[in-house]
């Protein structure tokens, strides 16, 4: 799962980047105006961490930019502001939640993981697929009952792909997903490819339905 944290106080980003990375999300951070505008133009993100206050612009702008773009994010304001008017506007602009400064970083984590959930999954904590089942909050993966053993990646991997069932993901989505904009670092998507064949392994091993499609010259595809 993909975080972006948009927070200009350097020590509190650092704690929630280090916390949340230890929770298995993979976290991009950003601490200004304008480039936080370039990042949610360019990728998406399953849920954006967002202060008011930043340095050339404000948080509600990105909220609107988001809005008017369409995207779906999903989006949790974290800010000192704790006037209900800031709150309120916030929520009505497209914001799924609000936190108000200081917090604890395993609220922060909770909130993410109820969003997540909740835009998702329909906020179920238990994700069944025929023989399949995902308990979210335990990041276990089972089929027939028998546990999977997978890496954060093919982890993540699945989730994207419940997630996104009967669509298309290209190579390049699930490289941005699984890496976020260090993606555009790598010269192919290869890794991708490793990725989802480990997965489609690990799973046929314990006689999953063999979901996962290959799109050829495209990407893949879980076919619900």
């Amino acid at each position: 799962m993909k975080i972006l944290v948009i927070e200009d106080e350097k020590e509190l980003a650092q704690d929630m980047v280090k916390y949340l990375s230890n929770e298995q999300y993979l976290c991009e951070w950003v601490s200004e105006y304008r480039i936080a505008l370039e990042k949610i133009n360019t990728y998406e993100y399953d849920c954006i961490l967002l202060d008011l206050m930043l340095p050339g612009g404000d948080g509600l702008s990105l909220l609107e930019e988001l809005k008017n773009s369409n995207k779906q994010d999903g989006v949790i304001i974290i800010s000192a502001k704790n006037s209900i008017e800031e709150k309120v506007k916030g929520l009505k602009l497209g914001a799924d939640d609000y936190l108000a400064k200081p917090f604890h970083q395993a609220e922060l984590a909770a909130r993410i993981e109820s969003l997540i959930r909740r835009k998702q999954f329909d906020s179920n904590n238990l994700i069944v697929h025929n023989e399949l089942s995902i308990e979210i909050h335990a990041k276990t993966v089972s089929v027939h009952n028998k546990q999977v053993n997978l890496t954060k990646k093919e982890y993540d991997l699945l989730l994207f792909f419940m997630g996104n069932k009967n669509r298309v993901l290209s190579k390049g989505a699930l490289a941005e997903h699984l890496s976020g904009d260090f993606a555009d670092m790598f010269d192919n998507h290869d890794f991708v490819y490793a990725h989802v064949k480990n997965l489609k392994r690990k799973l046929r091993e314990k006689n999953y339905g063999d979901y996962i499609k290959t799109i050829y010259g495209t990407g893949y595809k879980w076919e619900a």
